[in-house]
């Protein structure tokens, strides 16, 4: 996509699918975050593609879309949980909880942490197999034990391919180092 392309037009539909598959699953982290039903995300962020889609919606250029698109999913998020359609962990969600989740500082705290969640998504993505396989089970709070019962291999084997794994993720998240550091204080 040209940086320029969009000037006062809208999507090609090779543009679409483009933004569709770049965005789709860090937006589905971003609506979770308000939601906290991950059903409901991907139905809010399938709703806000598709409502872009058929109101044709236009932009000054290609910067203008994801903010566009970040701004839609939270003001979709909200209007479900205004109107008690949605269950927040299995509570309703009451007026102040609304308040801190329609916040600007909620909003970019949840930006930031989809954003980082896809940086990271990727890097592991980019890992030799074994190694991305064990790595995303450690993200999901697997001990190296059980990452050994799973896989069928020996927790020593787990730990070595952990470190290449880690190895191999420091340069390619270098460049992000800053950004990670303001999700983890935040």
């Amino acid at each position: 996509m040209q940086e320029n392309s969009l000037t006062g037009s809208t999507l090609s539909i090779g543009e679409f699918k483009g933004l569709f598959k770049s965005l789709h699953p860090s937006l589905c982290v971003f609506a979770n975050g308000y939601l906290n039903n991950l059903p409901a995300a991907k139905d809010v962020v399938q709703e806000v593609f598709i409502k872009m889609w058929e109101n044709k919606t236009t932009f000054k250029n290609i910067n203008a879309v994801k903010p566009y698109l970040y701004k839609a999913v939270k003001n979709r998020c909200l209007d479900l949980l205004k109107s008690k359609r949605v269950r927040v962990m299995d509570n309703e969600v009451e007026v102040e909880e609304l308040e801190i989740i329609a916040s600007d500082s909620y909003f970019y705290r949840e930006v930031l942490l989809a954003e980082t969640t896809t940086i990271i998504t990727n890097a592991v993505n980019n890992l030799p197999p074994k190694c991305s396989e064990i790595i995303n089970l450690s993200l999901r709070n697997y001990s190296n034990q059980e990452i050994a019962d799973i896989l069928s291999l020996s927790v020593h084997t787990v730990k070595a391919q952990k470190k290449i794994a880690y190895q191999k993720l420091r340069p390619m998240l270098k460049e992000y180092y800053q950004l990670l550091l303001l999700v983890l204080i935040s």
